[in-house]
């Protein structure tokens, strides 16, 4: 291709090769339109497309968030209800969402299918410049918000899908408090808004409003267009330009303006629900907040990031060792949000009083100040500076495509009209951050951001209790007063849309609608199943999984070992020793050294329990302790050696320090419970009827939560109890007769770890020990777990294997036909949860669950009337074949070479055979009408157990006590 050259309407502007990511760089711009468009070509066959918007919202109804809901609901040439979901069902994607940000609205895919991947494009492309959104006032409705009334007495109430889910999304104290630190930085700016939405605002978005937002800003003169791997450009070019050359090049004002410094730091207090019987004591957050600069400074952003980390990242980070040991509160952290045009830089405590502040701002302050005095830790910058370096040259996140985490990155500086590849080329800006090191580099940037910075916001959140009731009956209220004021004619209008709503969401698609879907074929799926490489072999005495795969110079090691020495009533000591592990001191290291350490030498390595179920008995399932962990080949023997150090020699001597730990493992546990609400509700629904799963809520679950809380509580008096057990299980777990080891990495440098390995071995236990009986009872506690959030998260299931069936693949398909059409249009879009779905597992496991849920019994109800749907189950040869590529997505998703290891150990531990891996792929595959409806009596067996679980608003859940055994406080 030749720079300054018209291909299909694009002109070539520059090409440059980007040697960090192995590959060639093409900036365009399209003649006609403006729309500018960035292809990073190498080699890689998982294809990534992605138009994005500048989408700065004016206010909090979240119109950005909303708009990218509905253009995936209906297009010209794709005039069916959920175009997004008929591709989720019928694709070979590798990746398929969009995604709101504070400024931009992305809508990217990925395949690896050249004909699939050109599928998707054409449905985005006509999603977002073609939207049905003109002449279906329901969409808005349905993904937005709308009043729901059914009769005049009714009561009116609130709906929507993206209402729900910000409800949801306002649910747990970080997030409010994430949401509130840029409305305290950003009074003037777009910042200052609730791109996603606030519950309190979505509703005073009107129509006109709506499709005003998407005329003005979803034009090809304000898009960024993204295409990545190995596809023709010239094709691509020639398909994306079939779209763009109806539109004109037009002015569109949709540049971010910066905040204007403040000439004094803001002070702010704000308020957030706690559960009416949780403590309020040592519940408070403090923070204190910076805009750092901007974004299109990719050397300062780089360094601002790596500064957090140095600052807060670890226990040894001299920031976060200060509060800590200041005793202002349970746990202390940073975050640094570099993907905006003014980047924002936060020191976090939570578990404080507010009458800490000023004790807070003073430590936070003189510590800074003495740092740039004496000088920073050159080992500690080091170190962080290895860590931030690391994750950017292996780029891989478990389930993404390198080609999308490359396309977010870019955005940082291309949304400002900075150049498109500036994060990419990282070397140059890296190679001046370590050069500055050296000298007093990091120093000043805490005086120029951190210490001489009044553009600066102390944002303190306070529990209050009642707070939740409060806002229910003040909107009850609200919504009593809205409809009294209202004309019989008004309410009639209202009526008639929520009945016109309903009746738009239960009528199916035509079938000329469905077919306008572009679909592949059952013979672009090969019949035979990828082999994931494994050769065992015999290290000293121990077996090793070895995965021959190309690793880029990187070395990924497991290590796994049993845990079924250990005492059912030890495994909760075995998972706090998971998270106690590399963060104190042992025999030959201090834990500041340690970290530092780590941090230099290896990538990334984590510790946790996990419970192997094998798939030939049901009752049968071990517990391991599992060491992830990975470096580049020349650190690897340094690796081995610290993590032989770690379970080694590992002292439990610290008092204060253990208690900083678990204190902080608390508070990590609490963000994720609300986050991850669903599989908190499904998790502890398996234990009620699983062994295996009601040991793993011991190490993983709610339990493990209720554990930790009581020891935080009574610490003093368990510390000497804990102390013993804590060796006790250490013995028992680091035994060389219980140990596998795998390894991931090309075939020639494995005799390095071959020859380092004795660096663990040699110090393990080696008397062999007695295993001991891991029965437990089990009982159907049908729980309702009570918190402080706005929705629920309800689960329902059983084994099935329990009941005498046993595993086919056709269940896949079945579980894609239950989630993505009867759940999707029953309890999302009717319902206006923001997902809900079915797993069903080789081990017998078939569970239900939704997230971020307004209802309760009702999606219990949806869930009962599955085998309604399963019976009057009607679908022709084509869909059928959408249902099974849809599932093959699945099953052929692109594994890096880390999870090429990892699940490859987990097949080999579980016995699951290549044979069983095969069959499976060819039941997917021959799939039939007669065998899907076949499984109606499974699923009617499972729904019959009874067995349910919800985690959600204490208020609900006490509304229907009824249909529970146990009501649990969640939160202590």
């Amino acid at each position: 291709m030749e720079i300054d050259k018209v291909y299909h309407g694009f002109r070539l502007l520059e090409i440059r090769d980007i040697k960090e990511i192995n590959s060639k760089a093409y900036i365009f711009e399209h003649e006609k339109t403006g729309a500018r468009l960035l292809k990073i070509h190498n080699d890689d066959d998982n294809k990534v497309f992605s138009i994005s918007f500048r989408t700065p919202p004016s206010d909090s109804t979240g119109v950005p968030h909303i708009i990218e809901h509905s253009v995936l609901c209906g297009s010209r040439k794709f005039p069916v209800k959920e175009p997004f979901v008929e591709l989720i069902k019928g694709s070979l994607q590798t990746f398929l969402n969009a995604m709101t940000y504070p400024d931009k609205t992305m809508y990217p895919v990925a395949s690896k299918n050249e004909k699939d991947f050109f599928n998707l494009m054409d449905v985005y492309l006509d999603a977002v410049f073609y939207p049905n959104i003109y002449k279906t006032p329901e969409i808005l409705m349905q993904e937005g918000w709308h009043y729901e009334l059914f009769d005049k007495n009714d009561e009116l109430t609130l709906r929507g899908v993206v209402y729900n889910e910000m409800k949801g999304a306002f649910s747990s104290p970080e997030s409010i408090l994430f949401r509130k630190i840029s409305e305290t930085l950003f009074p003037d700016t777009t910042y200052g808004y609730e791109s996603g939405g606030d519950p309190d605002h979505i509703p005073e978005l009107t129509y006109e409003e709506f499709i005003e937002f998407h005329k003005k800003f979803y034009h090809p003169s304000n898009s960024y267009i993204y295409l990545y791997g190995n596809g023709n450009i010239e094709k691509e070019l020639q398909f994306i330009d079939e779209y763009l050359k109806d539109f004109e090049k037009t002015e569109i004002y949709s540049e971010i303006d910066f905040q204007p410094p403040f000439e004094d730091i803001k002070e702010i207090e704000m308020e957030y629900p706690i559960a009416d019987d949780e403590d309020t004591k040592e519940k408070t957050f403090l923070s204190l907040n910076f805009v750092t600069g901007d974004a299109r400074n990719v050397e300062e952003t780089l360094a601002l990031e790596i500064l957090e980390h140095i600052l807060l990242g670890t226990f040894a980070s001299p920031l976060k060792k200060a509060l800590v040991d200041a005793g202002l509160g349970k746990d202390v952290f940073g975050s640094f949000e570099g993907s905006i045009l003014q980047p924002m830089f936060s020191i976090i405590v939570k578990g404080s009083e507010i009458d800490k502040k000023e004790k807070f701002k003073e430590v936070v302050f003189e510590t800074l100040n003495k740092l740039v005095k004496d000088g920073l830790d050159k080992k500690l910058i080091e170190a962080s500076i290895n860590k931030i370096e690391f994750q950017m040259r292996e780029a891989e996140h478990e389930y993404a495509p390198k080609g999308l985490l490359y396309g977010i990155k870019l955005m940082n500086s291309w949304l400002y009209d900075a150049h498109p590849t500036a994060y990419l080329e990282y070397d140059a800006p890296l190679q001046n951050i370590k050069d500055g090191a050296k000298g007093r580099y990091f120093e000043e940037l805490i005086e120029k951001y951190l210490l001489n910075n009044k553009h600066a916001s102390v944002l303190i959140l306070k529990p209050k209790k009642g707070m939740l009731r409060e806002k229910e009956n003040a909107l009850k209220e609200r919504l009593q007063k809205i409809k009294e004021s209202m004309t019989d004619e008004e309410l009639e209008r209202i009526i008639e849309n929520t009945k016109n709503l309903l009746k738009r969401q239960e009528t199916p698609d035509p079938r000329e609608a469905l077919e306008t879907i572009p679909l592949l074929s059952i013979s672009d799926i090969k019949r035979e199943a990828d082999v994931l490489p494994l050769v065992e072999k015999e290290i000293q005495g121990c077996k090793l999984l070895f995965h021959p795969v190309f690793t880029n110079k990187i070395a990924y090691t497991n290590f796994y070992f049993d845990m079924d020495k250990v005492e059912i009533e030890l495994m909760p000591y075995a998972s706090l020793l998971s998270t106690l592990l590399g963060k104190l001191s042992t025999e030959n290291y201090s834990y500041e050294e340690l970290a530092k350490e780590i941090d230099i030498n290896i990538g990334g390595i984590k510790y946790y329990p996990q419970i192997i179920e094998k798939i030939n008995n049901i009752d049968e399932f071990k517990p391991i302790f599992v060491i992830e962990s990975k470096a580049l080949m020349d650190k690897l023997p340094r690796m081995l050696e610290l993590i032989g150090e770690i379970i080694n020699r590992t002292k439990f001597d610290d008092k204060k320090k253990i208690k900083e730990i678990i204190q902080q493992t608390k508070s990590r546990l609490e963000m994720v419970i609300i986050e991850k609400g669903h599989t908190v509700a499904s998790k502890r629904l398996t234990s009620y009827f699983s062994k295996a799963a009601k040991i793993n809520e011991t190490m993983n679950g709610l339990e493990f939560y209720k554990f930790i809380a009581n020891l935080e509580k009574n610490f003093d008096d368990f510390y000497d109890d804990l102390i013993n057990k804590l060796y006790k299980v250490k013995d028992r777990i680091f035994n060389i007769n219980n140990l596998l080891l795998s390894l991931t990495c090309e075939e020639r440098d494995a005799k390095l770890y071959e020859d380092n390995i004795v660096y663990i071995l040699k110090d393990l236990k080696k008397d062999k020990l007695e295993k001991t009986n891991l029965d437990v009872e089990l009982s159907k506690d049908n729980e309702g777990l009570l918190t402080q959030a706005n929705v629920q998260y309800v689960a329902k299931g059983y084994n099935y294997r329990k009941l005498g069936y046993q595993y086919n693949g056709t269940m896949q398909v079945l579980r894609t036909i239950i989630s993505l059409d009867y759940l999707w249009n029953k309890v999302r879009v009717q319902g206006g949860a923001y997902g809900c779905f079915m797993n069903i597992e080789r081990n017998g496991t078939l569970t239900f669950a939704s997230y971020r849920d307004p209802n309760l019994k009702e999606t219990i109800k949806a869930y009962d009337d599955t085998v309604k749907f399963i019976e009057g189950l009607e679908i022709d040869d084509r869909e059928m074949t959408k249902y099974i590529i849809g599932t093959m997505s699945k099953l052929d998703f692109p594994l890096n070479p880390f999870l090429k290891g990892r699940i490859s150990d987990e097949n080999y531990m579980r016995g699951i055979t290549q044979e069983d891996i095969q069959k499976e792929r060819e039941e997917v595959l021959d799939a039939k009408l007669e065998g899907i409806k076949s499984l109606k009596n499974v699923i009617e067996d499972v729904i019959k157990q009874e067995y349910i679980c919800v985690l959600g608003n204490e208020n609900r859940i006490k509304d229907n006590q009824d249909i529970f055994n146990k009501l649990v406080k969640v939160f202590e």
